[in-house]
């Protein structure tokens, strides 16, 4: 059994509560997103200690009662260099970055834009943004690619929801969201090119319904979780390269479709959507629950123990550390840094050949998009972690039974529509 001992606490002001944690992924440092208005905190959690170094505000009044899509398009989106205590915050008000020196607007890239979601070419040299703000026009279809040493905005592919960097180097994984299906999609990082553009790759996973989170690499690659979705509260795991299913579990009881009733918005609200990390120990996921408990899931042998961490508190937010140390977040307005003692030594090396491993394996079993394929769907090889389909697969079923996942289901319904027409 792992041991967590708590490594430092601190105390968040005021009524003030953070509902996202976005740890640096070399550094010592953390954005914490404020649970009552569009601002993000950085601290500092490294040598055994939380310290509270600055912010990144918005000039607009606090969240109240705004839920939902509401709440979601006021919530600004973050992302850290991945070498410099750098953060770019996108707010109501535009482009905010972060330093130590303070709060300044990031050279190279539109103040103006008020991007959904970021983050930063795994060689710091790029930053992406989604939905493009290209021209004004903020639209979903394609995203932005800023060039911050030229000061220049090129055209990306389409993606909505964060970008996860495989430990391996050289590939990405976002999502395409809609709401009948979302695809995680795989991409190419050309290294050391400027600008860095993610070049999707033809295989992909699809997950039914949309709503959900940036998808989660384990420390050693060989393993990918997701967060989600809007009606079923689910997270699921994915073995990696093969994409292989091997957890999907609900957190509470399952939704009873929309519009959702009043109890099960509470419900939704009690679980927070930023609740899961892979901290050090490789096949290992957490997960934060709202009774101050975190679930130790060991994917290999299928088992899970719980830990007691911030008793008569709702775990609102979970995160792992660059050092594989647990940052979790309290509903009274806890931080809490733990230290998992047990089975947690991190072998870098052995991780990062592994890593490179497994990303290698799965380039060497895929292709790049075309380059003219506008029509993205028609080039991916689909799997649900369980079966795979062809593009030319979905075009032609017709069957689907009330066990299928809604996007199958809808899609044989068109199908089978489409043939009846003809």
């Amino acid at each position: 059994m792992t041991d967590l001992e708590v490594v430092a606490r601190g105390l968040v002001g005021g009524e003030r509560s953070f509902e996202r944690l976005r740890c640096h992924p070399r550094l010592p440092l953390v954005a914490c997103s404020d649970s009552e208005r569009p601002a993000v905190h950085i601290w500092d959690c490294g040598t055994g200690e939380l310290r509270e170094l600055g912010s990144v505000g918005f000039t607009s009044n606090a969240y109240g009662d705004a839920r939902g899509w509401e709440r979601a398009e006021r919530t600004p989106a973050v992302a850290w260099h991945p070498d410099q205590p750098l953060l770019v915050v996108a707010g109501e008000d535009g482009l905010r970055q972060w330093t130590p020196a303070g709060v300044s607007e990031p050279e190279g890239a539109p103040a103006f834009a008020f991007y959904r979601s970021l983050a930063f070419s795994p060689d710091g040299q790029t930053l992406w943004g989604s939905p493009s703000f290209r021209d004004g026009g903020g639209g979903w279809e394609s995203s932005d690619v800023l060039d911050l040493a030229a000061g220049t905005i090129g055209v990306g592919p389409r993606w909505d929801t964060g970008v996860a960097e495989h430990p391996g180097g050289g590939l990405v994984a976002t999502l395409s969201s809609d709401q009948g299906a979302t695809h995680c999609l795989f991409a190419r990082v050309d290294q050391g090119s400027a600008p860095a553009v993610m070049r999707p790759l033809r295989r992909a996973l699809i997950l039914d319904c949309d709503g959900y989170e940036t998808p989660l690499f384990s420390v050693d690659g060989r393993h990918l979780a997701v967060r989600g979705n809007a009606y079923d509260n689910s997270v699921e795991v994915f073995e990696f390269p093969s994409l292989r299913r091997v957890l999907t579990t609900t957190l509470g009881d399952p939704s009873p479709g929309y519009p959702y009733p009043q109890e099960w918005r509470d419900q939704m609200q009690a679980w927070s959507r930023h609740n899961i990390a892979f901290g050090a120990r490789p096949g290992v996921l957490w997960i934060a629950t709202p009774t101050g408990v975190l679930v130790e899931v060991d994917l290999e042998i299928r088992q899970a123990v719980e830990h007691d961490v911030l008793t008569g508190s709702r775990l609102s937010a979970l995160a792992a550390t660059a050092t594989g140390e647990l940052l979790v977040a309290g509903s009274e307005g806890d931080l809490v840094l733990l230290s998992v003692l047990s089975g947690s030594t991190r072998n870098c090396t052995a991780n990062r050949d592994t890593s490179t491993t497994a990303a290698a394996a799965f380039l060497e079993t895929t292709a790049e998009v075309p380059d003219d394929g506008d029509d993205l769907e028609t080039h991916l090889v689909l799997t649900d972690g369980t079966r795979t389909w062809e593009a030319d697969d979905l075009a032609t079923t017709t069957e689907a039974s009330s066990t299928d996942p809604t996007w199958l289901q809808l899609q044989a319904a068109i199908n089978a529509a489409q043939v009846r027409c003809e």
